[in-house]
């Protein structure tokens, strides 16, 4: 489902006259359905250049990435959208949406996005909010004015909305709590368990032994 081979990525600084920094040479990952793969490293080793390359938002020098039948790493824009809207989910540690947007219709989005209906979308959100514990009355209300935990549970309600072939998942128990964790591993759980081909990054020993099904050293990929 998630296939890079042979794939290599550095970086040029304009504003320090053109240094060039290679991050990743020759980098290799395959992700089945229903996988897990857990991107290790030491911080700076190239783990979020890679999910980032994957996702597209960063272009791939060399080699080739692969996401259910679509090379990412040569696709037009308009083909890497459609992928981003159907096939491929990111959960960063970041919530990004649009000011003054209410929480409800951010996490239903991405099922409208696919042609769900509104109806049936929002009640999705609603169930993953309720889940992820994040009470009724601020619903109605822009996820921006909350706290950290807040925003990333609404950003993993967001991610986990639609029902993505394929996942990225970059620290997404990071700020919460043992029970919220818990409920987030479980969601990992299921999405494997329907066939998703995930990849994370989770720098919790303990998060990673649970979902994880194998690791791989991205730092064996650094030039």
């Amino acid at each position: 489902m998630i296939i890079v081979e042979g794939v290599a990525k550095s970086f040029t600084l304009h504003n320090q006259g053109g240094a060039v920094i290679p991050v990743l040479k020759d980098a290799e990952l395959r992700v089945a359905p229903g996988e897990c793969v857990a991107l290790t490293g030491a911080s700076g080793s190239g783990k979020s250049t890679l999910m980032r390359m994957i996702y597209g938002n960063y272009l791939a020098q060399a080699g080739s990435i692969r996401v259910g039948g679509v090379e990412v790493a040569s696709a037009e824009p308009r083909a890497i959208l459609k992928l981003r809207r159907e096939g491929l989910g990111y959960v960063s540690q970041f919530l990004r949406v649009v000011p003054r947007v209410p929480m409800i219709a951010v996490v239903a989005e991405p099922c409208l996005a696919v042609g769900m209906e509104r109806g049936a979308a929002e009640a999705r959100a609603r169930a993953l909010l309720t889940r992820l514990r994040i009470p009724e009355t601020l619903w109605p209300l822009s996820p921006l004015t909350f706290s950290g935990g807040e925003q990333q549970r609404v950003n993993i309600a967001r991610g986990f909305a639609h029902e993505y072939p394929a996942m990225l998942l970059d620290e997404p128990t990071a700020s919460l709590d043992d029970v919220n964790r818990d409920t987030v591993l479980a969601l990992i759980g299921e999405a494997k368990a329907r066939g998703a081909a995930i990849v994370g990054i989770f720098h919790d020993r303990a998060v990673r032994a649970r979902v994880a099904d194998r690791e791989v050293d991205v730092s064996r990929f650094t030039p």
